[in-house]
Formats: structure tokens, sequence, C-alpha cells
């Protein structure tokens, strides 16, 4: 979820900076490993993200403030997304050149583009880059959306009938988001053609507002809406984020693995206050520096890996504890189990080497913690 929480926040800076039309000089919206020529020849490198700490800044002090705050303006920004979403569907739909749509996939012989210099910006060649190997490339790369849904989960202790509200909660949102990706891709990529989604210039990732007021004339209004609702849907993203990490550390810390501090509550609005401080300069400390296709990688492998875990712990409990207490019950798990680890396990292959190199290195390094700290302190030793 940290991870998360960073990849997303870098994309907010990036819509935010098109909504101000380009305002934000790209040295003070890009990680320092990234840089860029633009058509004019000139070469910018950047320096921090500081957009992407404005808003990871403003959302963990509304988080210290408490959650029903944050449950109300997370409520308010759901509904103007979801609004804004089904409306360009529907207007969009209109505007869908299916010569956009062919060839469906990218083809293997697709060149590379490259910036002003000849800098490779986008490269096709792997076999995770074009084709079906492509589709399961992409997949892998933009599986994080889907964290958002297990974080719901960590707030079963604020619901009324947990028994009941989780599952509706979960599954009902997973279906909803899932029909409202496939059909916002489908037409976003309709109405332009997807190299315009590579090209820096044209906002990259943030360029659905080019998209629209490029190829949908007379509907500049509603670029401007979507970018705006894209910025509203991506502060809710990492609210939810960091609610749910906060919460996960606080019952660590409870359960000792980690130190007490991280559960720590605030004395007036009894939130773990400190754990959102250190929160804040972890994902920061990642959204500031780092570039946003290294942290997206990494959040998709790691999610991957947690459902991985998941998934095949379902199936061996359901073994070795066939009679304990099951207040969610997964339907067929075997055969659900071992599905959903083998999907996972083939979205991982399909991520780029050096992001699995980092992903274990990153993996040894908590192990680590847990056999010197965790393993020793936690409560169920005692």
């Amino acid at each position: 979820m940290p991870l998360g929480a960073a990849t997303v926040s870098i994309a907010w800076s990036e819509y935010l900076n098109k909504l101000l039309g380009g305002a934000i000089p790209y040295e003070w919206s890009h990680s320092p490993f990234e840089s860029f020529t633009d058509s004019a020849g000139v070469l910018h490198q950047g320096m921090i993200n500081a957009p992407a700490l404005v808003i990871l800044l403003l959302l963990t002090l509304l988080l210290i403030k408490g959650t029903q705050e944050s449950a109300f303006v997370n409520a308010i920004i759901v509904f103007i997304k979801v609004a804004i979403v089904v409306i360009f569907i529907a207007i969009g739909w209109n505007f869908i050149r299916p010569e956009n749509h062919v060839p469906y996939l990218i083809p293997a012989d697709t060149a590379p583009v490259t910036d002003q210099a000849g800098k490779v910006i986008a490269d096709y060649s792997g076999w995770n880059k074009h084709g079906w190997g492509g589709v399961l490339g992409g997949a892998a790369i933009v599986f994080f959306a889907f964290i958002g849904f297990d974080a719901v989960s960590t707030a079963a202790q604020e619901a009324k009938n947990p028994k009941r509200d989780m599952p509706i909660g979960i599954l009902g949102s997973l279906v909803v988001c899932t029909i409202l990706y496939i059909l916002f891709g489908h037409v976003l990529t309709g109405v332009a053609n997807w190299k315009d989604f590579v090209d820096p210039e044209k906002g990259r990732e943030a360029s659905v507002a080019y998209a629209i007021s490029t190829y949908m004339a007379g509907y500049g209004w509603l670029a401007t809406a979507v970018t705006v609702a894209i910025l509203a849907g991506f502060s809710s993203v990492i609210l939810v984020m960091l609610m749910g990490q906060s919460r996960v550390f606080y019952t660590m810390s409870n359960d000792g693995l980690i130190p007490k501090t991280f559960g720590e509550l605030h004395p007036k609005f009894k939130t773990p206050y400190k754990s959102n401080w250190i929160l804040f300069v972890f994902v920061g400390a990642f959204a500031g520096l780092v570039p946003g296709h290294v942290a997206g990688d990494l959040t998709s492998f790691g999610t991957l890996f947690a459902f991985v875990l998941v998934s095949l712990g379902v199936w061996i409990l359901r073994v070795k504890e066939p009679t304990i207490e099951r207040p969610f019950k997964t339907p067929m798990a075997p055969v659900v189990a071992v599905l959903g680890a083998l999907i996972c396990l083939a979205m991982i292959v399909g991520l780029d080497r050096q992001t699995l190199t980092v992903a274990f290195a990153w993996m040894a390094l908590g192990l680590v913690v847990y056999f010197l700290y965790s393993r020793k302190n936690s409560k169920l030793n005692h």
C-alpha cells in the first residue's frame, strides 16, 4: 500500500500539471532520475516531485484529524469521479474511431518511441511489450489499481456488521470499478491513438485531457472535468491506501511485530498519528525521488505476490484447519485459490527483470526485519 500511494501521488502530480497547463516546471514535478528533451531541443532534468509531496501531506493531515472526516470527504470524491467517468463513457462513445483499435494488440515490429534527442521512451521489442505477452505485461503493471479493494478489509473493525458489510463492499466495488475500467479504456483508446499516451509532451499518463480536447470538438469542458475527477479519484485512492496501511501498522504494533510507536494514538483525535507521519516520510521519499513507472511496477509485484500468498493460504487453512470459524468463506476454495495463485504468478513473470530484481531485494530486507525483530517480539510467542 505505501508504494501504491506513492505511485498514485506521482500520477496525481502529472494530472495537476496538465490541469494547470504545464505551469509546474518539469524539474519540480519529476524524479531526479528522469530527464526529457522537448521539441525545442531543451533538456529537462528532474529534481523532485513537489506536487506529489503536497497531496501526501494534505491527506496525512486529514487522516490524523480522524476517519469520520476522511470517510465523508472520500464519499464526496467517489461520487464526483464516478459521475464524470460515466459521462465521459457516454459522450466519448460517439467519438470512437474504429481504426484506432486496428490492430487491437501492439504489433511485434512496432518501432520504439524516442524524444528529440533520440532517447528511447518506450520500447516494444520484449515478449511482454507486444501482442498477448503485452497484455499480460500490461495487466501486471496496472494491477496495483486493484490494491484499494483489499484495503477495505483493514477497516473491518469500524463496520457495524463486518460479516455482511465486508463482502458486499469489496466484491460490489470490485465489479463496478472493473466494468468502468474496461469501458473507460475502450473509449479512450478509440478516441485517440494509443501512441498519444506515450508522448511526454502530451501528458503521457495525463493525456486524457489532451485526447478529449484534440479529438472531441466542443467538449473542452469535459477535458477539464475529467482531469478534476481523476485528481479527486486519485486523492481518494491515496487516502484509502494511507489509512489502510496505518491501520495495518497499528495492528502489527499491538501484536509486537513492529515497535509500539506505530500504535500510539493522538491524545485528541485518537488516530495512529505517529504511524501516519512515518508513512508520510517513507511514501514521500518514494513519490518525490523515484520515477513513476518504477514505483508502479514494484507496487504491482507486491500486490500480485501478496495475492499469491493469500490464495495459497486460503487453501492451506482449509486443509489444516477445516473446523475453524469462517465469517468470510470462499466458494470452491481449491479451484479459486489455485487459479488465483497461478494467474498472479503469470502476471509476475510478465514484469521486467529489473523490477523483479529490486522487488526480491526488498523482500529480503523485509525478511531480515522479521527475523531480527518481529519474530522475537511477537506476542504470539508469549
